[in-house]
């Protein structure tokens, strides 16, 4: 053999697998789009021949025993072996569906527990892969279409993709021209009758695919289980994280979603795609959610462990060559990304170690939190030198959270060490800070075979680098390496994966004509910025305008509780100023009534000073000994107050004032708090989806600028539509710099909502076709008219809500409250019909219909509301003027999604309401006894035990939910007779259950 063809004279470039992600896409430009109009049918049988043109193999199956006569086949075909009958029936019945197991234990067993083990009928053991994880390309990809699942009632699914014979990922198509969100909402019909049915094969469908030809979008299973629940709910229907806001888009590497049906398939659905998507690129989380990642966070991963493969092979351990750094704008899943990537590094044989650190002890508690939801045990966050010492030492700790400080304490104590040999992976979260001072260059320069990756959503370029510091680590290329990916905050409100901002410049130097409301004299002058009146007018806007400017008037549900609007921060300059703020609300607030008084909180800590002239935001550490002794008596005294309101016991030594940060951002994420007043803590790197707006009064620029502002705009419902800035200086040339920086040239047109007017014309256009399609009075006849007032009507309450924020808008409603009221009446009324025509024909014929109930709540006509118009009935008794207070309750009720059950009860409690006792308590009374009658009646009337039944509604009516799982319900039931055939209890369970929760529904928050 000639020397020129010997193999060991040449080494891979990298060593990986076919990316997930394609680097580009670009549509076949040969292929002639069709100009004709195509059927639902025949967009699914072009889906179907494209997928075998990229082979997949097509199965017709019209039974599931087809079905599971395939899965064994494929099962043989893929571990190589034969099933017995017996064994079979035994692996089938035990490892695949199993009686009890539903979505979440099946999602289990593929992403956790996919090796099953099989006592054969020797008597020994077998590892049965349901899926090979570790070479892709063994699965077999079958497609099916129009499978009918018998269930309680027929149903058939369009496109299932079966991996190894078990249906992995299900696709939903609407014809061209459908909304989408009809693919989605589809799944209202699966609810009762669908996954479960039969063996329940179904239920191991780990994503789903909806598209209408035009537009196509993909989610994980726990998101539409998530959903479901959700929709079973008589409570709320309120969006969270399972809505159709949590669906993705898929896209190329540089971003550009691929949106048609045909290229979504080339792309997402090629085989070394699919595959990796299901078995690298999903996290089962310990709360039992399936997170499946963003095409960019699968190529940022991706790329990281491309780099880490090339360096080793070229020997570039060590240096700037064998890492990189990732721009993925804030708000957009780095901690999942960075996990990832960390896993699987963790993976390679050739790797030791990954260590993540952070460089603030607040996002050291956040970030541990948040690796501990993705594996619980990866994150032992080290408290101490000696705790981080043994995990270094420790060679099964293979993933490490832990703070730059800590590393460099340990780096300076142990001058050697033998881990500073071993093969790292050091990657840095939010590396903007941490590539600046000596500790940087400790670290990297006592290891010696380490890959340095970076992330950061503000990433420090040559135009806005400081001065100072090491010349040759000044950028963040300079620091860590090449770019490997970017993700711009233009390109996450794109895909819609954060919101846009909303900012408003109150009273700066440029005072706009005709502003009466805004008399802050914020003039950017610094002697004038603590001026006491200037803080007293800022602490009087605030007040003024928080409940607008947070939603206040809104309601939905997070974790599992009922929340009013939403919460925010005041980011002030000083330490001085943050106490003149505190103090103030303080004192406007102390002759107000608990109820009505904004709950404040205040949090500062030493080295917290202006921005730093490159617009960082100063480090502000947990130590509080280096505070003057007024800054520290004063937050000693905030924190008391705390204390009071939250029957805590915290103070300003050293473990409690960090145990305070911890509570005060738990309390902050919850919405206990309304405002918590900061100079620079809480505004990088905090995460709370409850938070809006952010007030503020400081100068702010560059990375500090996004990072502060990018604390609102984290994704929550359909309530939350923008994040709301409220800033009492001129930062608007600032913020323009800061969005061309961290976007593009055309990032503020993108970022920011469009003006006010734009908004105002659009809706007094509707406004307009409203009045003159729909006039008061006149009746809405024909589904096709409904169905035009409903969409009409639907997209005015969504304008309303984004008009509502903006001050202009107050007293240009067009509309009158009472119209308001009646037109929300009708389309109520229009939603309860096509619900229950949908119930009753027992198939749906709303698929095209999407209201937005949950928009109306922020209006939404309360109690309390009732009772003060019951007040005025009271008065006017036998005046004349009774019949209006009276048509006006019924219209307020008839308004109200909330108080449409109780309307019968409410109009026997204005029959029977007096003048001889207070309103309020003549209703508490009226509503306890009604309560009660009414139970006695179920209990009565169902047979059920009455001590148990009416501890099991107490506790309901405690927890806010009436609970359909458990043994509780079952101890309530009459006993049932075993000698009865299928002794009915289900079916009494249900009817019991169905009481119980209108019931609830009725009564809970009257009393």
């Amino acid at each position: 053999m000639s020397e020129d063809l010997k193999p060991h004279r040449y080494e891979p470039i990298a060593l990986s697998n076919e990316s997930t992600v394609v680097a580009e896409f670009l549509p076949d430009a040969t292929s002639v789009r069709d100009a004709g109009y195509q059927s639902e049918a025949a967009l699914e049988k072009a889906l179907i021949q494209q997928l075998q043109l990229q082979a997949y193999d097509y199965l017709a199956l019209t039974s599931e025993a087809e079905l599971i006569a395939n899965l064994r086949r494929q099962l043989e075909k893929l571990n190589k072996l034969t099933f017995s009958d017996a064994e079979w029936e035994r692996f089938f019945t035990t490892s695949i569906a199993g009686a009890n197991d539903g979505i979440l234990e099946k999602t289990a067993r593929i992403q956790e527990d996919h090796i099953q083990a099989l006592k054969r009928d020797d008597g020994s053991t077998k590892n049965i892969y349901l899926i090979d994880k570790a070479n892709i390309h063994n699965n077999a990809l079958q497609v099916i279409n129009q499978y009918e699942a018998a269930g309680t009632r027929a149903t058939r699914f369009d496109v299932t993709i079966l991996v190894n014979g078990l249906p992995m990922v299900h696709i939903e198509l609407k014809r061209r021209g459908v909304d989408i969100r009809e693919a989605f909402n589809q799944i209202n019909r699966y609810q009762r009758d669908s996954f479960w049915a039969g063996s329940g094969l179904f239920e191991y469908v780990q994503l789903f695919v909806i598209s209408n030809g035009t537009l196509t979008k993909y989610y994980s299973n726990t998101v539409r289980d998530g959903h479901l629940k959700e929709q079973s709910s008589r409570r709320s229907k309120s969006k969270t994280s399972n809505s159709f806001s949590f669906t993705s888009w898929w896209a190329d590497a540089r971003n550009q979603p691929i949106t048609e049906l045909t290229g979504f398939t080339k792309t997402f659905f090629a085989k070394h795609s699919l595959l990796n998507i299901l078995t690298k690129y999903c996290v089962f989380d310990v709360d039992r959610k399936l997170l499946v990642m963003r095409p960019y966070q699968i190529v940022a991963a991706e790329r990281i462990l491309q780099r880490i493969a090339t360096a080793t092979n070229h020997r570039q351990l060590g240096t700037v060559a064998a890492g990189g750094y990732i721009w993925h704008t804030t708000g957009s899943g780095k901690t999942l990304t960075s996990f990832k990537a960390a896993q699987l590094a963790r993976g390679s044989a050739d790797i030791d170690k990954v260590l993540f650190v952070v460089d603030r002890k607040d996002l050291d508690y956040q970030t541990m939190r948040e690796y501990e939801r993705f594996e619980k045990g990866a994150a032992n966050s080290n408290t101490s030198t000696a705790v981080l010492q043994r995990q270094l030492e420790d060679p099964n700790a293979r993933i490490i959270i832990t703070t730059i400080q800590k590393l460099s304490r340990f780096v300076a104590k142990h001058k050697k060490h033998p881990v500073y040999g071993a093969h790292v992976v050091v990657i840095f979260d939010e590396c903007h800070r941490s590539q600046f001072g000596d500790m940087h260059a400790e670290i990297t320069r006592v290891f010696q075979r380490y890959h340095l990756f970076g992330f950061t959503g503000t990433p420090i370029f040559a135009e806005n680098a400081g001065t100072t510091g090491n010349p040759l680590r000044r950028t963040t290329q300079q620091a860590f390496g090449d770019k490997l990916h970017t993700y711009t905050i233009v390109d996450a409100i794109n895909d819609k994966n954060v919101l846009p901002f909303r900012i408003d410049y109150i009273n700066t130097i440029k005072k706009q004509a005709g502003i009466k409301d805004k008399k802050v004299p914020a003039i950017d002058t610094e002697r004038a910025l603590l001026a006491p009146e200037r803080i007293t007018q800022i602490v009087e806007y605030v007040r003024e305008h928080f409940d607008q400017k947070t939603k206040r008037s809104s309601s939905y549900r997070h974790d599992g509780k009922r929340l009013t609007g939403f919460n925010s921060l005041f980011a002030c300059a000083s330490i001085d100023a943050a106490k003149r703020y505190y103090a103030e609300f303080i004192a406007q607030q102390k002759d107000l009534p608990a109820a009505q008084r904004l709950k404040v909180g205040l949090i500062y800590s030493f080295a917290a000073n202006e921005e730093e002239s490159d617009g960082l935001l100063g480090e502000e550490e947990f130590e509080t000994e280096g505070l003057d002794a007024s800054s520290r008596d004063f937050l000693e005294d905030a924190i008391q107050g705390y204390n009071a309101l939250f029957g805590t016991s915290f103070d300003t030594s050293a473990d409690k004032f960090q145990n305070y940060y911890k509570d005060l951002s738990q309390r902050l994420k919850k919405r206990e708090l309304d405002v918590v007043i900061v100079v620079n803590m809480f505004l990088t790197g905090f995460d709370a989806t409850t938070l809006n707006t952010l007030w503020v009064d400081k100068n702010l620029k560059s990375h500090g600028l996004i990072q502060a502002y990018s604390r609102t705009n984290r994704i929550l419902n359909s309530v939350k539509t923008y994040g709301n800035i409220v800033s009492f200086r001129n930062l608007e040339q600032a913020t323009n710099d800061a969005l061309a920086l961290f976007g593009n040239k055309d990032a503020k047109g993108i970022v920011l909502l469009k003006p006010y007017a734009e908004y105002y014309k659009d809706y007094q256009t509707r406004v307009g076709e409203l009045a003159a399609g729909f006039p008061l009075g006149e009746a809405i006849v024909g589904e096709a008219t409904q169905k035009a007032f409903i969409k009409l009507f639907g997209s005015i309450l969504r304008l309303k809500n984004i008009l509502t924020a903006f001050d202009d808008f107050a007293g240009h409603e067009i509309l009158s409250g009472r119209e308001f009221q009646d037109y929300q009446s009708l389309y109520l009324n229009l939603y309860a019909e096509f619900r229950s025509t949908s119930e009753a024909e027992k198939e749906s014929i709303n698929d095209d219909v999407v209201f937005e109930i949950e928009l109306i709540k922020q209006i939404e006509i309360n109690v309390d509301y009732i009772l003060l118009l019951v007040e005025q009935y009271l008065k006017k008794k036998g005046t004349g003027d009774d019949k209006e207070i009276r048509a006006n309750i019924e219209r307020a009720i008839d308004s109200s999604p909330g108080l449409r059950n109780k309307k019968d009860l409410i109009e026997a409690f204005v029959e029977s309401v007096t003048t001889k006792a207070k309103v309020d308590a003549q209703w508490q009374a009226f509503v306890a006894a009604k309560k009660a009658e009414e139970l006695e009646r179920i209990i009565s009337e169902e047979n059920l035990n009455a001590e148990a039944a009416r501890s099991f509604i107490d506790n309901a009516f405690r927890d806010g939910s009436v609970p359909t799982t458990g043994t509780a319900i079952t101890k309530i039931l009459p006993p049932a007779s075993r000698f009865s055939k299928h002794n009915g209890h289900a079916a009494k369970k249900q009817t019991v259950l169905d009481k119980l929760a209108a019931f609830f529904e009725r009564y809970f928050g009257l009393a």
